[in-house]
Order: C-alpha cells, then sequence, then structure tokens
C-alpha cells in the first residue's frame, strides 16, 4: 500500500466518529384496566405492549390512562426506564397517571411537577366543565450525551369539557411563558382529545410546532389515533399529538402495530417522533 495513503488512513483512525445524536418521544394512550374490555382488557395487552415500547425504544414515553399497577407493571417490565408521575385523585396513587418514563442511562431528571389543568394547578381539583381532575406531568431533563435542556409536558385532557379542554391548552402555554421557555427545547405530548381544527390545538400551535404534515418530517401512519379497539374501524380522527418547540422533528409516526391476534394494544395508538 502507498505509504502516503497508509498515513491517512492512521490518521482517520484517531480521529473519533461522531453522528449526530437522535432522540425519540412517544405518547400512548394505554387504556385503564377496565374488565369491561374483555378480550381487550389489560392483563391480555400488557406484555405486547411493554414488547412494542422495547422494539421502539423512546428515550422518553408520556402515557395516558395508566392506573397505579399499571404504571408499576411498566416500571418492573421496562427495566431501561424511570418514571415520574402520580395519580390525579389525589396527587398520590389513586386514579390515573398521565406518567412520563425515561431512559435512566440517557437522561438525567433535574426536576419534576405535576398540576392539576383547572383554575388551582397546585391542589387536586377539576377545572371549568371537565368530568373529572385532569392533570399535566412536567419533567427538566438533561441529556447525557449532547448535555441539551429538555422541558416535558404530558397530559390527557378531558373528553367532555370544550372549555376545559381549550382552557388546559392555554394553562400549559402559559406555563411555558412563565417558566421562560419560549426559546427552550420544549415537548408537549398527549392524549388532547380533540382534533386539529379545533380550538384547543389552536392554541397550542400558536406557540408549539405540530410536525405531522405539517413540516419538513417525513410522516407515517394512518392519519387517527383512536381506533375504539374496533380492527374494521377507519382511523380518521386525529386526537394524540406530540408537539415541541425548538427541536428539528425528522420523522412523527401513529404506529398502527397490532396484537398477535391482529387485535389493537390499545383504543388509541402510539405516536413516536424522532428528533435530530
Amino acid at each position: 500500500m502507498n505509504t502516503y495513503i497508509q498515513i491517512i488512513i492512521g490518521l482517520a483512525c484517531l480521529i473519533p466518529c461522531t453522528l449526530p445524536a437522535q432522540t425519540s418521544a412517544m405518547t400512548y394512550n394505554i387504556r385503564y384496566d377496565n374488565p369491561d374490555d374483555n378480550e381487550n382488557a389489560w392483563p391480555h395487552r400488557k406484555e405486547e405492549i411493554t414488547k412494542m415500547i422495547h422494539y421502539y425504544s423512546p428515550e422518553l414515553l408520556g402515557i395516558q390512562e395508566g392506573l397505579h399497577h399499571q404504571v408499576t407493571y411498566l416500571d418492573s417490565t421496562l427495566h431501561d426506564y424511570t418514571y415520574i408521575g402520580v395519580g390525579r385523585d389525589d396527587g398520590d396513587t389513586k386514579g390515573e397517571y398521565t406518567a412520563i418514563f425515561y431512559q435512566h442511562d440517557r437522561l438525567h431528571l433535574v426536576s419534576s411537577n405535576t398540576y392539576w389543568l383547572s383554575p388551582t394547578p397546585n391542589q387536586v381539583s377539576v377545572g371549568w366543565d371537565a368530568s373529572m381532575e385532569r392533570i399535566v406531568t412536567y419533567g427538566l431533563f438533561i441529556d447525557k450525551i449532547t448535555n441539551d435542556t429538555l422541558h416535558v409536558f404530558n397530559a390527557h385532557f378531558d373528553h367532555r369539557g370544550p372549555q376545559a379542554r381549550e382552557n388546559s391548552a392555554a394553562q400549559i402555554v402559559k406555563m411555558i411563558e412563565d417558566k421562560h421557555l419560549l426559546d427552550k427545547k420544549v415537548i408537549v405530548m398527549g392524549d388532547f382529545n380533540c382534533e386539529p381544527h379545533e380550538p384547543p390545538m389552536k392554541v397550542f400551535t400558536s406557540q408549539l410546532d405540530d410536525h405531522y404534515k405539517h413540516s419538513k418530517a417525513v410522516s407515517y401512519g394512518p392519519l387517527g389515533t383512536n381506533n375504539r379497539f374496533d380492527t374494521n374501524f377507519f382511523l380518521d380522527r386525529r386526537i394524540d399529538y406530540v408537539l415541541t418547540k425548538n427541536l428539528n422533528v425528522s420523522t412523527y409516526r401513529h404506529i398502527d402495530d397490532r396484537r398477535h391476534n391482529n387485535l389493537w394494544l390499545s383504543d388509541h395508538l402510539p405516536v413516536l417522533i424522532k428528533i435530530e
């Protein structure tokens, strides 16, 4: 081999190969443990849900509707993850969680909190015309690879109260403003129980980016995210989102994977984004 070529190859080997660090975030309404779901009930789905999460391996996972025993099951089977969040009924373990699971080897948790979507966000409360307590879980993370700071909000909006949904979106946007995050890296995700043309989403997109079919991000999957556990249902109702601010999203996917028996994993599809 030519001596000059040997020198070039030797120098190249001394230069560390660095690839852009990629992060992914998933939101997933896992459906609360309801025995009346029969073959779609949680005990029949939980192992395959865990396998799906392991397969896509998001650094961040925001769930909705998880009861305490569902959250602890995921915590016991997702060994690479730690979670933050509380039950909405008492601020402890009662009621549904909007937990945020994160890969602890990749992300360092700096601080976290839970806020009630109501005029009194720091105490257990029902807001406006909502049918029940609704919450948003917040986490401040540092990426151990890039040293980037990431602010994450995970919420589940009310399914009955239109004013509660719109005010909940406005409340989260105000939190972002009050925490001085308009120039920071932010993720807001969850089941917002509304479609893109409705008022809550207009409130959100006044400050946040929706990358599904509205940016250079490559979009995959069906349009809708709510399947009602009906394998013949046309998926055209989009109510689950991962919104961002000051982040470069490369792909945005509605995951329509199914169980081995062709039933749905949950009555919602997971939504997964990849961030450069």
